[in-house]
């Protein structure tokens, strides 16, 4: 693994955090994105995946929405570019940032794919892990930024932990049954109010 370009890539990713553009703020790196790449490393040691491409790909996954409010619609479309221009500037091999684009092409949840290989199950499945283990940031999100109700809040939340479950890989379901039951017990109480 070419712990240079990790670190490159992860400075770039941490710094475009950190911009006043950012609508995200500084919580997505911290409560996102290292959780993301955390969680789909897990994954790659279980599925015997490639280590390199994941990680890479778990921290650009979604670089667009980061650095660009108007691209967050599309933000895995628009992410993979940005991440093969990023990479290719790195002199990154052609091969590994097709790897890592269709890995980022491939983590939204709201958008139905067939996985193509064990990174994309890897980072998508992450993406969504991340989602049940740190609910305060979707409920920041649902009440902050999207200036929701208390109850259509917790719906909103609700709806998307669900929808995360149902991407997860049956490893990542193994590792996140007892938070998610957990949580699930809670946002059903708000259900449909």
């Amino acid at each position: 693994m070419d712990s240079n370009i990790i670190q490159t890539v992860t400075n770039i990713v941490e710094n475009q955090c950190r911009k006043d553009t950012n609508i995200f703020g500084y919580d997505i790196w911290r409560y996102h994105i290292k959780v993301v790449v955390e969680f789909s490393m897990i994954l790659a040691d279980k599925l015997d995946a490639d280590k390199e491409i994941v990680e890479l790909a778990s921290l650009l996954h979604d670089y667009a929405s980061i650095k660009d409010k108007k691209l967050i619609d599309k933000h895995h479309i628009y992410g993979a570019e940005e991440a093969g221009k990023i990479l290719t500037r790195l002199d990154y091999p052609e091969d590994g940032i097709n790897k890592v684009k269709e890995c980022i092409i491939q983590h939204r949840g709201s958008v139905k794919y067939n996985y193509t290989s064990k990174e994309s199950i890897c980072v998508a499945s992450a993406d969504a892990m991340s989602h049940i283990e740190h609910v305060p940031s979707l409920l920041k999100l649902a009440y902050c930024r999207k200036n929701l109700s208390i109850d259509d809040g917790a719906n909103w939340v609700n709806d998307k932990i669900d929808r995360s479950w149902n991407k997860l890989c049956p490893e990542a379901k193994d590792i996140m049954q007892k938070k998610y039951n957990s949580v699930k017990e809670i946002l059903d109480t708000y259900k449909d109010c």
